[in-house]
């Protein structure tokens, strides 16, 4: 079974920094892109950042360009978001969700959310 484990979320103040990390499990991640979402009260879920493990080209949303960095680790089959320079305005449950080889594909697969809240 295609399984995707979210983990890193918490509480931070403005300015701060966190890492996401999503382990995939039951599919070959070499041939999928991973994209992390985010879903804050009373918003629609957002696109955050992509990765495709198959060429490595990478995607920001405008709002996190610069403060945010999405990474791969092939060895463990896990994606990073590194979050930088947080800001109340991505206080959100962030989910990590799969697609066939690159970014903008229909996403199957979905993890557990993971809350981040920041704090002015």
């Amino acid at each position: 079974d295609v399984q995707l484990q979210a983990s890193g979320g918490g509480m931070v103040q403005a300015g701060g920094s966190l890492r996401l990390s999503c382990e995939g499990s039951g599919f070959s991640f070499e041939d999928y892109a991973i994209a992390w979402f985010r879903q804050a009260p009373g918003k629609e879920r957002m696109g955050v950042s992509c990765i495709s493990n198959s060429d490595g080209s990478t995607d920001y949303a405008d709002s996190v360009k610069g403060r945010f960095t999405i990474a791969s680790d092939h060895a463990s089959h896990t994606v990073y978001l590194q979050m930088n320079d947080l800001k109340p305005e991505d206080t959100a449950v962030y989910y990590c969700a799969t697609t066939w080889l690159l970014c903008g594909g229909r996403y199957d697969y979905w993890g557990q959310g993971t809350q981040v809240t920041v704090s002015s």
